[in-house]
């Protein structure tokens, strides 16, 4: 578990996964959280790299998720997040991302961090930009790709 000032950041296990992903309405959501609980179950040795990362406020109120998207065999891990609306707005995203990036980038195999963000998403592009990720010129599915290199 990662813990911020105001934040708690976690793997979570198969079954919270099963029951996350059974609770979802968003068809897409459901679907990529199921990518990435049968990440998890194809590599059980990397679990925290498929898993889906609850993102909790310190009393245990769920306002979003992380992932990783695996870690390819150059060091290279994506990113993606999001919080939920009710709790946009607050620095919550930039927290949990900084703490991320610090866990990410303390394991030596790690030699960069990748996200990719819509055009429109400005308050996703102005939190990758607090922590120097760049566009580096690849389009991927869901967007321009950003990324940023262990210092």
């Amino acid at each position: 578990m990662i813990e911020t000032n105001r934040v708690k950041i976690y793997a979570a296990s198969h079954d919270m996964m099963k029951t996350f992903i059974e609770a979802q309405t968003v068809d897409v959501l459901k679907a990529a959280y199921t990518e990435m609980l049968n990440g998890c179950l194809e590599h059980p040795y990397q679990w925290d790299w498929y898993a889906i990362w609850m993102i909790e406020l310190k009393d245990g109120t769920h306002i979003g998720e992380l992932c990783f998207k695996g870690l390819s065999a150059d060091g290279i891990a994506e990113i993606g997040y999001g919080i939920s609306e009710a709790y946009q707005n607050n620095g919550y995203a930039t927290e949990a991302v900084k703490a991320v990036l610090e866990w990410a980038f303390a394991h030596l195999e790690v030699t960069a961090i990748e996200a990719e963000i819509d055009s429109d998403n400005t308050a996703s592009k102005r939190v990758l930009e607090k922590y120097g990720f760049a566009l580096n010129g690849v389009i991927g599915e869901e967007g321009a790709r950003w990324s940023v290199s262990k210092h």
